[in-house]
């Protein structure tokens, strides 16, 4: 069995890992905190945990406790991870950062985005960026391992197998987002009060959302993102526009074909012919992913809808994980949605 830990186990993506670490059949959870809720059980602060939890109690962070599990994931804030992978270094077999903290190659944009500068430039260095559908082969045997965005993995799910093809141009793609709001973070805040989010839709991040230097890392082109927060408790769905390459050909038809063949062999990427909906892939590790060409615009229209506590964070760190480790890459990861 692989020994795991779950630092910043109290939070939605904590809660999230708990929740698929209970279905994974390799995975042994003995150690779980939450500095903020230590000494309370799991089963009292996520009734829906009791059944897998019912004695586990969230403890505060100690190296020591740490040492010697095979895997930790890390649900923390990103200047915190920054901090604490290098304690867990050497210290276990693998760690999983679900932060920011190790996903960016470029360190001169962490002040930028996220108002800090990047002081383990040694880490981010070796930090495998943790898309096994990108990165599959880095992955394997990988000791730290940075969780996509969920916007990015969305996104560029969405985009990447028509830059790839030479199909569109490298600048001026808009993405068009909507979230849920768990993106947020447990932490109450007045953008995630019932009064705020209720009834309403509102963009943020305008120009500058933190996303941006990461999907344009994977991606390798220029987009604007803009987010938008609706009334929804999780998922994720991206709309996204772009220019094709002159004389580029290309029809539907071709564009949902292309997407067939690039993620054939990909256990949770699901083409569609119809609109991918965030309902769809409620609970799941699955990303739907649709296609159109627009001849009277001349646009590529890519659209995708994942959710964004399961593929968009911990599905997508559980299954990074399991390419690391050698483990079975599906493992306690569904790619069925739960509806209605």
């Amino acid at each position: 069995m692989v020994k795991v830990g779950i630092i910043g186990a109290s939070g939605f993506t904590g809660a999230e890992l708990l929740r698929i670490a209970a279905h994974h059949p390799e995975y042994d959870v003995v150690y779980a905190t939450g500095d903020s809720q230590a000494g309370i059980r799991v089963a009292d602060l996520y009734p829906s945990l009791a059944g897998a939890y019912p004695d586990l109690v969230f403890d505060t962070f100690d190296i020591d406790k740490a040492s010697g599990l095979d895997l930790v994931y890390l649900g923390l804030p990103h200047e915190a991870s920054m901090a604490m992978a290098p304690q867990l270094v050497g210290h276990v077999g693998c760690i999983v950062d679900l932060s920011a903290a190790y996903r960016l190659k470029e360190a001169s944009h962490y002040p930028t985005y996220y108002g800090f500068e990047h002081d383990q430039l040694g880490l981010l260095r070796d930090a495998v960026y943790g898309l096994p559908e990108l990165h599959r082969a880095e992955l394997s045997g990988a000791t730290l391992v940075a969780t996509p965005g969920c916007h990015v993995t969305t996104a560029v799910l969405a985009l990447r197998p028509f830059v790839e093809a030479g199909l569109i141009e490298l600048n001026g793609i808009t993405i068009d987002t909507m979230t849920g709001i768990t993106g947020a973070g447990r932490k109450p805040t007045n953008t995630n009060l019932f009064t705020s989010i209720d009834s309403n839709v509102e963009a943020y991040g305008f120009l500058t959302h933190r996303h941006t230097p990461e999907i344009e890392q994977e991606l390798g082109a220029q987009v604007l993102l803009t987010p938008h927060l609706v009334p929804m408790s999780r998922g994720l769905l991206a709309t996204c526009h772009a220019r094709p390459v002159a004389d580029a050909g290309m029809s539907t038809e071709s564009l949902l074909a292309l997407l067939r063949d690039r993620w054939a062999d990909e256990p949770f990427v699901v083409v569609a012919t119809g609109s991918p909906s965030t309902k769809a892939t409620l609970g799941s590790n699955a990303v739907h992913v649709t296609a159109r060409y627009d001849e009277r615009t001349n646009t590529v229209l890519a659209i995708a809808a994942l959710d964004n506590l399961a593929k968009g964070a911990s599905g997508g760190a559980v299954q990074a994980a399991n390419v690391a480790l050698g483990l079975d890459e599906t493992a306690g990861l569904t790619k069925i949605g739960v509806a209605p």
